[in-house]
């Protein structure tokens, strides 16, 4: 159980389905317990509890808090999935800097566009009712004119004049007109049969009126002139109902006009509320007369236009939409309202609302329709700007794709780079094509992979010489004496520690027989790996020329010197002792013939003879080893020559000296001696004195003390030469 549960918990893990921060698991948790109320509602619900309901609306604010973590989670997904690669961050940025504003941009554009439509298709409606009611006016103006010239002659006015206009004139179909004579009905035209009876004249029509009306809940375009007659006053009314057949006249050339006659309310603005400012001005009359609403005399912003809790009834509606000229020919919607004065009060206050339907094909003939002949050539203009900015819109996207393609090639070129230096391909390059800073940044990997790759070979070429140093040291370390045979009268001990791997640096204890020892110290020109060669092949020379059977090289070597090598080989071959001098001789003839001319060495060698207790010794260039006497004399070897390589015929004189029992030997290279610090050089004298010191101690330990003091004297710094100590004791 334990095993399938894990391994569910492992795929889900590699799925990606498993919350593992806090905001999935706060979603899981909120998606579980909301899950968990849900079937207990429904549970309660089945047995008709009554916590079911209460449950309904934990369920929503849980549903609700879920969908918006998950929302998160989503987006944190998408975020992490698709904006990991550049290419896709830059697209969303492009989006977000050019796509989006320049959609923003075409949503206003063709918002203002619409809005701008639609109230042109109301202007125009609007308009032409404004034209009806100033024709009605002109018209009553001058009935008014023409009566009040007439009756002060004694002419009456009579309807059956009106009779002809009404049949001449179209406009006049449904007109009305009636005149009062200082408050008297004179005249009424409305045909007999029709019952209708003459609208009283309002006491708030003083002087002109000209306004849409609401009188007994029906719509009338009316228009009353008084004109003063004598010492009275004359006042016509012009009277056309805003009826289904004048919108029909009204929308002949516009769409579909709806009507709402009633159902509005203008009502004083709350300040506490939003406000939404109405149109109240819209479609009104441009007539000064007097308002006899209070709503009429205050600013606009101080009302609002409310239509109730029902929308209003269509009251009728008049025209159809025409069919589209072509594709792009939508249909505009809009609505205004018209400003209704109640015959009866004088109030404003409930408004009616007029609903324009009409193509923008036939909005944009009546805007371009004053122009004549200009209007081909604005459309053209106007089409030419368009094409231009949709070529400038296209061009700038092509250039952002071109840029943005540079941008994610070098990248995804870095990318794949990258990936070659993480599977160790450092001779991947990338290819430059272009001159910009992304190019010098691929050139910079270019060079960056060419040193590191350069930098490994350097340092695979490093490690195989350590490797071969390492062996070097090895071998090395087997030339240096690993077993010293003590003599009886003589204890010996040797220490070398190079300043590198190898070291230049050279002693040997050779035992002859049971009573004679040879003693080889040297030093070689240089460091490294020459110098241990070299060092190598003096140490096999010397242990060659050592042999039994070699010969002594005293005064033969002296005198045939001058003789040529060979001579000075054959006198070698004469004798049959072994002599210090000679060896050197012979050493200095091989190596000034086997190494380069600044190739060179010092050689101390003696030869050890414990039944004389005497060493016979030849120094060639070396530092001149010491022998300390028990009361504290120094005797300083430096019987020889010069040293061995550098020049072809040499001869190394020898010496001997008594070494008594107790009488220390001491020989050492330049590394003990010469090392400084901001006292000066180690130098001989402290060597002296700190041997000299500790004569009693071991040779080893003598040894350990004078390296130690040697380490300390140079400090935190490098060890600048090789360091060689030979001791030997008188015993």
């Amino acid at each position: 159980m334990d095993l399938s549960l894990r391994t569910l918990r492992f795929r889900l893990l590699a799925a990606g389905l498993l919350p593992r921060t806090r905001l999935a698991r706060a979603a899981c948790y909120l998606l579980g317990l909301d899950l968990l109320l849900f079937a207990l509602q429904r549970l309660f619900g089945l047995f008709k509890v009554s916590y079911g309901q209460a449950l309904g609306g934990w369920v929503g604010i849980l549903s609700f808090l879920a969908i918006i973590l998950f929302g998160l989670l989503a987006f944190r997904w998408l975020k992490v999935r698709l904006l990991w690669r550049l290419r896709n961050r830059l697209i969303v940025t492009y989006v977000f800097i050019g796509v989006i504003p320049v959609i923003l941009l075409v949503a206003l554009a063709l918002g203002s566009a619409y809005l701008f439509a639609g109230q042109f298709a109301t202007y125009i409606v609007t308009t032409a009712l404004n034209s009806e009611l100033s024709s009605l006016q002109a018209a009553n103006s001058a009935i008014a004119h023409a009566l009040a010239a007439r009756l002060p002659h004694g002419a009456t006015a009579d309807a059956a004049a009106l009779e002809g206009l009404r049949e001449t004139a179209k406009a006049w179909g449904g007109r009305r007109i009636y005149v009062w004579l200082d408050g008297k009905l004179i005249l009424n035209s409305s045909p007999a049969e029709t019952g209708s009876q003459a609208p009283a004249l309002p006491p708030f029509v003083k002087n002109g009126f000209r306004s849409v009306v609401r009188d007994q809940n029906q719509l009338f375009l009316r228009a009353v002139e008084i004109v003063p007659v004598n010492a009275g006053s004359l006042a016509v009314m012009s009277n056309e109902p805003l009826d289904q057949r004048l919108l029909q006249t009204l929308a002949a050339d516009i769409g579909e006009i709806d009507l709402y006659a009633s159902g509005l309310t203008i009502r004083k603005a709350d300040p506490n509320q939003a406000q939404y400012p109405s149109n109240l001005n819209q479609g009104k009359s441009a007539e000064s007369g007097e308002r006899a609403s209070v709503a009429a005399r205050k600013n606009d912003s101080d009302y609002v236009l409310d239509t109730g809790k029902a929308p209003p009834a269509l009251t009728f509606s008049a025209g159809a939409v025409p069919p589209p000229e072509h594709r792009l020919d939508p249909v505009v919607s809009f609505v205004a309202s018209v400003a209704v004065v109640n015959w009866d009060t004088g109030d404003t206050s409930n408004p009616s609302a007029l609903g324009v339907q009409a193509r923008v094909s036939r909005l944009y003939d009546h805007l371009f329709g004053a122009l004549g002949d200009l209007a081909p050539a604005i459309e053209s203009s106007l089409l030419i700007v368009a094409i231009v900015f949709a070529l400038i819109e296209v061009v700038a996207l092509w250039i952002g794709t071109r840029l943005t393609r540079t941008i994610t090639r070098s990248v995804a070129q870095l990318y794949e780079g990258t990936e070659h230096i993480n599977r160790g391909d450092f001779r991947h390059r990338i290819a430059v094509q272009s001159n910009d800073q992304l190019a010098t940044l691929s050139n910079s990997f270019n060079s960056m992979t060419a040193s590191i790759e350069n930098l490994i070979e350097e340092q695979k070429e490093k490690q195989r010489l350590q490797n071969e140093l390492t062996i070097a040291q090895e071998v090395q370390a087997q030339l240096f004496p690993q077993h010293i045979s003590q003599l009886a009268s003589l204890e010996v001990f040797g220490f070398c520690r190079p300043a590198r791997t190898v070291s230049g640096d050279y002693y040997d204890f050779l035992t002859v027989d049971a009573h004679k020892l040879i003693l080889a110290v040297g030093d070689v020109s240089g460091k490294g790996i020459s110098a241990a060669l070299l060092m190598a092949t003096i140490h096999s020379a010397v242990r060659a020329y050592s042999l039994e059977g070699m010969p002594s090289l005293r005064e033969p070597v002296a005198a045939a010197a001058s003789a040529g090598p060979s001579l000075v080989l054959a006198s070698c071959l004469s004798r049959a002792e072994i002599s210090s001098g000679a060896m050197l001789s012979l050493l200095n003839h091989q190596l000034y013939q086997s190494t380069p001319m600044e190739k060179y060495a010092t050689l101390f060698l003696g030869i050890y003879d414990g039944r004389e207790r005497k060493l016979t010794y030849s120094n060639g260039g070396h530092l001149p080893p010491i022998i300390l006497g028990e009361d504290g004399s120094v005797r300083r070897l430096e019987q020889g020559g010069t040293v061995i390589g550098l020049f072809e015929h040499r001869s190394y004189d020898e010496g001997s000296v008594a070494l008594r029992r107790g009488e220390l030997f001491l020989a050492y290279s330049d590394g003990v001696t010469e090392p400084e610090n901001d006292f000066g050089e180690f130098g001989e004298q402290r060597l002296i004195d700190l041997v000299w010191e500790h004569r009693a101690q071991s040779l080893p330990r003598i040894s350990a003390i004078v390296t130690a003091a040697v380490d300390d004297w140079i400090g935190p710094n490098e060890q600048p030469d090789d360091i060689t100590l030979v001791l030997a004791r008188g015993q």
